[in-house]
């Protein structure tokens, strides 16, 4: 038996090449799966803004909203999320005339769940500092990912509504009062199957819809258990529009690719090691 340390060579160099070619293709792959942004349209949805959790004005992802309002406010608007989304809220305060104001003002921007609980900040400026010559500020607060499911005990953010206040942290007293003009925007971008569990959410942590904005589905539930004699305490009343992809989220996510492109390096790996290491066939 001999071997053909030529046709060894040879049979290497188709090896790596195959390598080089399906991990090139696995890059191609994984570069193309980017992040799917909501609608950034930017056409304005609302035009003022709640003074408390229960009145918070309704806007939807992608949509810019503005409001007038009076320096010491309490800003309120509820948007939606969907597990698998990174969400990023932005605020744009339109300072009064600077011969009016008698001292510097800063602003916040907190998010708040479906439950209430304050969600920190995992990058944005949330806090902001206008001096008397500032015409305008801008605050951005991106809380961490929505997941699909969380333990009980956990403050992990969850499918459903999220609050979005925006409020005056510290200002001169004789400053309260005075006219100012905001926008807000909540733009949302997918997190990837890093964020991907096992888990999801028997139903969105939703609040309850104010009069007259009933969602159609929870109508006809509603009348549905009317006309049975019962009613069930569980079902919201919401109005707040559910994401494109639904509460959880899509079923695709590019930890298929990830598991897809290992299992394929592995068979070629494997197959070229086969193919470096076999005897030639010669006698």
């Amino acid at each position: 038996m001999r071997y053909d340390a030529d046709g060894i060579t040879t049979r290497a160099g188709r090896a790596g090449r195959w390598l080089a070619v399906t991990l090139l293709t696995a890059a191609v792959a994984l570069s193309g799966a980017g992040t799917a942004r909501a609608d950034d349209s930017g056409e304005t949805e609302a035009t003022e803004a709640g003074t408390a959790f229960r009145t918070a004005t309704v806007i939807d992802q992608g949509r810019r909203a503005t409001a007038s309002a009076s320096t010491g406010d309490y800003l309120y608007w509820v948007f939606p999320a969907g597990a698998g989304q990174r969400v990023s809220a932005e605020a744009e305060v339109t300072l009064p005339e600077a011969d009016t104001r008698t001292g510097p003002v800063t602003w916040r921007l907190d998010v708040y769940d479906g439950l209430r609980r304050h969600q920190s900040c995992a990058s944005g400026r949330q806090s902001a500092t206008a001096q008397e010559a500032d015409a305008a500020l801008t605050l951005e607060c991106a809380p961490r990912a929505v997941r699909s499911w969380a333990d009980p005990w956990s403050d992990t953010p969850l499918p459903g509504a999220y609050y979005l206040r925006l409020s005056v942290a510290e200002l001169p007293e004789r400053d309260l009062g005075l006219p100012v003009s905001v926008s807000v925007e909540v733009t949302a971008e997918d997190a990837g199957g890093s964020v991907a569990v096992g888990g999801d959410l028997a139903g969105p942590l939703l609040p309850v819809g104010a009069a007259g904005t009933v969602s159609a589905e929870a109508a006809d539930i509603v009348r549905e258990e009317e006309r049975d004699g019962g009613r069930d305490d569980g079902v919201y009343l919401a109005a707040v529009p559910e994401p494109e992809d639904g509460w959880n989220g899509g079923w695709w996510n590019d930890r298929w690719l990830w598991t897809a492109g290992g299992g394929l390096l592995g068979a070629l790996a494997a197959l070229g090691g086969y193919r470096l290491t076999r005897p030639g066939r010669g006698a």
